[in-house]
């Protein structure tokens, strides 16, 4: 590591993980636990989700969120993403990792976590046609919006940036569903055609909407407040996720693709950010001690 890339590494670190050294407390209870759970090595979830595309799936995952007017509501009365966008960013990265690489009990208790942050989020919002409605962050079709944005933020991210996937697509999305129901998901899809489906009746279905809220959120997700010498890579990625949404989705956003080729751009950026944070996954190493531990590698 050159005494240039250094800082670089660390600053990455510190926005992805909240903790310099890239080991946050949470990983060592994933070293901890007690049992296989519900994913391990060669699963589709632990191919996905320690790659490098998840760089990506983040930023088109908040993109695409922003499109049902009860999510964003929630974001917008509730979130502290502006205030504080690397710990909403840490926040959600801890649960992802937590329920993908833990033992089961951690995975509940991350997801019981994010459980106890939506018993809170309440209030109202216009629909697609105008009509007030009222919102929790725990009603059927938000948990649906989320978790299917989501799961085909991180498919789709990987599909484009990442390695082939163990038993393919259908198999992230049928694993996956697991994360979904520990959070309430009712119904969650369990092929990719089912993921498509799922996601094209929000479209077609007149539940999606583009307003100022949604132009708000777009203008900061494209320019967060990270680190100065973090933005130059940043904006590539986000043009990266950008390319990557469908087009019926991306005119919604008010979005266009980049003059310029941000699909092979956006590759050599996820290269070489994987260069300077190594290319094995802490959380999974900690996974894997902790399956040898147990006698199940």
């Amino acid at each position: 590591m050159t005494n240039l890339a250094a800082p670089f590494r660390s600053r990455l670190l510190s926005a992805f993980t909240g903790n310099s050294s890239g080991r946050p407390d949470w990983v060592s209870q994933i070293e901890e636990g007690d049992d296989a759970g519900f994913f391990g090595v060669g699963s589709a979830a632990w191919a996905v989700h320690g790659g490098m595309p998840t760089l990506v799936a983040g930023i088109r995952a908040l993109l695409m969120q922003t499109l049902h007017p009860g999510a964003m509501a929630g974001v917008h009365d509730w979130s502290r993403y502006k205030e504080d966008p690397l710990g909403r960013l840490s926040g959600t990265i801890q649960w992802l990792i937590g329920v993908t690489f833990s033992d089961t009990t951690m995975a509940v208790r991350e997801s019981n976590r994010v459980g106890r942050f939506h018993d809170r989020v309440v209030g109202s919002y216009l629909d697609a046609q105008g009509v007030e409605r009222h919102y929790a962050a725990g009603d059927p079709e938000l948990l649906s919006w989320v978790h299917v944005v989501f799961t085909d933020a991180f498919l789709g991210s990987h599909l484009v940036w990442g390695s082939p996937i163990p038993g393919g697509p259908d198999q992230y999305v049928r694993e996956w569903t697991k994360a979904g129901e520990l959070v309430g998901v009712v119904d969650p899809p369990t092929s990719q055609a089912e993921l498509r489906s799922q996601l094209e009746a929000f479209r077609t279905g007149g539940i999606l909407k583009s307003d100022e809220r949604v132009a708000e959120a777009v203008r900061f997700i494209r320019k967060p407040g990270l680190p100065k010498g973090m933005l130059p890579a940043y904006k590539i990625l986000f043009a990266g996720a950008v390319a990557s949404i469908p087009t019926e989705y991306r005119r919604m956003l008010g979005l266009r693709r980049a003059w310029w080729p941000a699909i092979t751009a956006t590759r050599l950026i996820l290269a070489l950010v994987g260069s300077l944070l190594g290319r094995s996954s802490t959380s999974e190493d900690a996974a894997r001690k902790r399956l040898a531990r147990l006698g199940l590698l």
